[in-house]
């Protein structure tokens, strides 16, 4: 069965950001359904201007793993929205944040932290090392990738513990940052991934691509047991 991913855009820097227009002239969300349409996915692009901001009971019914890029408009993402997006993922699909989504509502709702990290805008080159090369997200990656612009995102990063930490990054100021990891919440698979400024090419970058692919394919729904509800059970189940 093709999987089907759903990319949410903020879709506000392709409006107001002549270097934002510049590199990702179709939308960010355009360019990374793109990837993900060659790769042989389904794909849809929505924005948070659209109605519901896009994420419908049916869209997220027919999602198997939402890939989230927003920046400039966490708060004004409604709350009842983050609240299904956040029950869709315990329910067992996969969830996507890139760069600053890290301080969206759904994936602070779904961590449980507030997320803040150092950062710093000065167009730094950033080494990602793969520190588990034996994950899914990691197929077909060398040791390293080189990005050659990006903002630097430093620790402390306030998460809590990843159950993999995939990347690792460095950037020319000495800093490093939790740039690639993973968890699980209910049936829901989540991963974070830290490049992605809206000034830089990164979601042109191929192994960067390769990387949001994997990704797809690692968190896509797993069907687990029937029925895992919370119920009043009256009855004893039948002896052993």
């Amino acid at each position: 069965m093709t999987l089907s991913v759903t990319v949410w855009n903020e879709g506000i820097h392709e409006q107001e950001n002549e270097e934002t227009q510049e590199i990702y002239p179709d939308g960010i969300g355009e360019t990374m359904a793109a990837f993900f349409a060659e790769a042989g996915y389904e794909t849809r692009v929505v924005r948070m201007q659209d109605p519901e901001h896009g994420l419908t009971e049916q869209v997220l019914a027919e999602t198997d793993v939402l890939v989230w890029w927003g920046h400039a408009a966490h708060d004004d993402v409604d709350d009842d929205i983050a609240d299904r997006v956040v029950e869709a993922v315990w329910d067992g699909m996969g969830y996507i944040a890139l760069h600053s989504s890290h301080h969206a509502k759904p994936f602070m709702r779904l961590v449980g932290t507030d997320c803040d990290e150092k950062f710093r805008v000065a167009e730094e080159r950033q080494r990602i090392w793969v520190t588990d090369p034996g994950h899914p997200i990691a197929n077909g990656l060398p040791e390293a990738i080189v990005i050659p612009e990006s903002e630097m995102y430093g620790e402390p990063h306030n998460i809590p513990q990843p159950e993999a930490t995939v990347f690792i990054s460095w950037f020319e100021g000495g800093e490093v940052f939790r740039s690639g990891c993973c968890w699980r919440r209910q049936r829901g698979r989540i991963f974070y991934f830290a490049p992605g400024h809206e000034t830089y090419p990164i979601f042109h970058h191929d192994q960067v691509q390769q990387i949001l692919v994997n990704a797809v394919e690692w968190a896509q729904p797993v069907q687990g047991a029937v029925d895992v509800t919370y119920r009043h059970s009256p009855d004893p189940p039948e002896p052993l």
